[in-house]
């Protein structure tokens, strides 16, 4: 029997809770992504535009509206903040805590696995840090675990109408999914569909059962593809052809051939395996018990769902040119399962070990801690020449330590020797710590090196009073939220400037410095990523004949 010290769900929001509003304190909107993306949203707003997402003036075919459409929907009600796009993802990876948790119930409803599975996701460092971005990879996750959900309706339903609702989830996992990220979803849906035979019960599965298994797939495959259409296709024609072609062909086509973007090796993901899932897999407990639980649970359904769904998205992923951690994202909820039972096992069969077993995770909390707090004596002491270390380390206050320090020290008391579920509530609350302790620590620095209100501010201002503004360089729109501005910055070049500029006789011009080393002072400097951005005059650039 699985016990905690509160109610399971309160303390997987609880500890979601936690992480989310030490990112939203401590760091702000990080460029270029997270700005472009509430910069899409902005522009979206401003435009008064549903069906085309546009940046800068130009349509964005990088991504398709969802997340675009819940950051205006909320600004609709909320009106326009800066908090509201930053919970939109988080929301969705709570749902995915949930969504893991009911389907680890249905799957296997004489164990308490769905109380360990969101422990699983929460404690993971991986899943603990993308939660708190804004991004769409979690959001996609919600969407596969729908379409999952659908397809365990489906394997198991014993009435014609729990078969159709399973299939409509399904679908609705596939339209939704390709409206949050495009085809990608297919990567985790179909494989489990098409690969059915390896994971459903064979006692439900007979010939003719078989043949309606593969039209229900193909009809949820159909409709979630007419879900996705009925926003593709009217935005093809408004958005014009070349944005037509990028959503319909060349987003997709070339991130699987030859990526435009984040081209890779095949065998790139499998390093980044055991970081994923992290601590667990240094939890002596889950090695110990692994054994058992295999033996006791590895030919069942649920465990060969977990495992077609982790392996051919894997297989896939991997042969796919474009890669990124986050892109893995969606394969968690399913190790979440698997390694949910193990700890079960071994929760049922008493396995937890000694004092020992929570030693690994123990040390690196204290090591973290020492990091923390004798980082800023010990790094000027060796006058280490790494460009911003000392801002870094003279920002943030060595007391940090106490958090990663205080959760290292206390494990092993608050988990009990015997029981291998508060420990790994004890883990999960460790990484937690580790977690919040590095927004904390990193936060200053991010808020010197990333925030770009104060320039945006700046440039605003400059709108108002009627400058045209160009960016040097190439433009992600970055400034647009922050600042609130009109999406009207010209984006050119060096060579270009100075035509754009006789053009444009009541300009302005923001980039960073070193493209512009020689001419007149900038009337305006920020430090950003290390290096700084300024606006300099357009007439005292012409003036001083920078350009030539």
């Amino acid at each position: 029997m699985v016990r905690f010290p509160l109610p399971a769900p309160l303390l997987w929001t609880g500890l979601w809770a936690v992480l989310v509003a030490a990112a939203l304190i401590f760091r702000p909107l990080l460029p270029v992504d997270e700005t472009r993306y509430v910069g899409v949203a902005w522009e979206m707003w401003l435009r008064d535009e549903f069906l085309v997402p546009h940046l800068n003036g130009d349509p964005y075919s990088h991504k398709p509206p969802l997340l675009f459409w819940l950051m205006q929907a909320g600004w609709s009600v909320l009106g326009v903040n800066d908090w509201w796009p930053r919970l939109v993802s988080p929301a969705f990876g709570l749902g995915c805590v949930f969504l893991t948790a009911g389907l680890a119930r249905r799957l296997w409803p004489d164990r308490d696995i769905h109380l360990i599975a969101p422990l699983f996701l929460l404690g993971s460092v991986f899943w603990g840090l993308y939660t708190t971005l804004t991004m769409f990879d979690l959001i996609l996750t919600f969407w596969a675990l729908v379409g999952i959900h659908g397809l365990v309706d489906a394997a198991t339903a014993e009435q014609g109408g729990r078969r159709v609702r399973g299939w409509l989830l399904f679908a609705a996992g596939i339209g939704f999914g390709v409206l949050t990220k495009g085809p990608v979803i297919l990567v985790f849906l179909l494989p489990p569909a098409l690969f059915a035979p390896l994971w459903r019960d064979p006692g439900r599965a007979g010939g003719g059962d078989w043949v309606r298994w593969y039209l229900g797939a193909l009809a949820g495959a159909a409709l979630g593809s007419a879900i996705a259409l009925a926003w593709a296709l009217p935005a093809g024609i408004a958005g014009g052809e070349a944005y037509r072609n990028a959503i319909f062909w060349g987003q997709s086509a070339g991130r699987v051939v030859d990526s435009f973007d984040h081209g890779l090796p095949v065998w790139w993901y499998l390093p980044l395996l055991p970081a994923m899932l992290l601590p667990w897999i240094v939890w002596p407990t889950v090695w110990r018990a692994a054994g058992g639980w295999l033996g006791e649970h590895g030919g069942d359904s649920g465990t060969r769902l977990a495992a077609v769904w982790i392996v051919a998205a894997l297989i896939v992923l991997s042969l796919i040119s474009g890669k990124r951690p986050h892109y893995l994202l969606p394969l968690l909820p399913a190790a979440a399962l698997i390694g949910a039972g193990i700890v079960e096992h071994a929760i049922r069969r008493r396995q937890a070990g000694g004092w020992g077993d929570l030693l690994p995770w123990t040390l690196a909390a204290l090591a973290f801690a020492a990091f923390v707090g004798f980082a800023p004596a010990i790094g000027p002491a060796l006058e280490l020449d790494v460009r911003g270390l000392d801002d870094w380390l003279a920002a943030y206050s060595p007391l940090w330590a106490l958090a990663p320090l205080g959760a290292g020290l206390l494990l092993p008391f608050v988990a009990r020797p015997a029981g291998a579920a508060s420990r790994m509530l004890g883990l999960a609350l460790v990484s937690a710590a580790i977690l919040v302790t590095a927004h904390g620590v990193a936060g200053p620095q991010l808020g010197r090196a990333y925030d770009l209100r104060g320039i945006a501010v700046h440039l605003k201002d400059l709108q108002d009073r009627g400058y045209a503004i160009a960016h040097l360089g190439k433009y992600h729109g970055q400034y647009n939220f922050p600042g609130r501005l009109e999406p009207n910055i010209a984006a050119t070049n060096s060579d270009e400037l100075r035509a754009w500029l006789e053009r444009n006789p009541k300009a302005k011009v923001v980039g960073s410095t070193h493209r512009l080393t020689a001419g007149p002072a900038p009337e305006f400097t920020a430090p950003f990523r290390g290096r700084t951005v300024a606006v300099w005059d357009g007439r005292a650039l012409l003036a001083a004949s920078a350009l030539d």
